[in-house]
């Protein structure tokens, strides 16, 4: 069985997220949506919220697991018995900065890593930029899942 890990700290998780979760999961046996925490990074949602979230938005999709990890992805991998990952690139920007990470994990536990590029419709949607723009009222809905939208909507309307 292969299966595969799509680390991240979805905050949110976009259709663009979404886009690369389906894709993969008609690559590989299993998917596991792997909700990480950097220390260094302020969040909008909890592990618990965001693990919620995205259940909801890939509850259709039999083969895919949504699961929280901490420590290294390579450590994290061993735990689940993943030898591959997969990262979506939306531009040259996301490569440079993916293309250094997956060459220190291959040295680290000789982890692949399958890069698939962003849909043109999805090359655009960035978290940090989602965000900001609902915390003005802008409507996303057509930019995250139908879950994400509302509660983000909740969120802002919280503060």
């Amino acid at each position: 069985m292969r299966r595969v890990l799509f680390p991240g700290s979805f905050d949110p998780f976009t259709n663009g997220h979404l886009d690369v979760v389906k894709r993969a999961a008609t690559l590989f046996d299993e998917v596991v949506i792997g909700v990480g925490t950097n220390k260094m990074k302020k969040y909008l949602f909890s592990p618990e919220e965001k693990i919620t979230l995205i259940e909801a938005s890939v509850a259709d999709l039999p083969n895919v697991t949504v699961r929280e990890m901490s420590g290294l992805t390579i450590e994290y991998m061993k735990e689940i018995n993943a030898d591959t990952l997969v990262r979506g690139l939306r531009n040259e920007t996301d490569y440079l900065y993916e293309r250094d990470i997956a060459e220190m994990n291959h040295f680290l536990g000789t982890v692949e890593t399958v890069f698939l590029m962003a849909r043109p419709e999805h090359q655009n949607i960035s978290s940090s930029i989602l965000k900001e723009v609902v915390s003005f009222g802008a409507d996303v809905h057509e930019l995250v899942p139908g879950p994400v939208a509302n509660a983000l909507a909740e969120k802002f309307a919280e503060k």
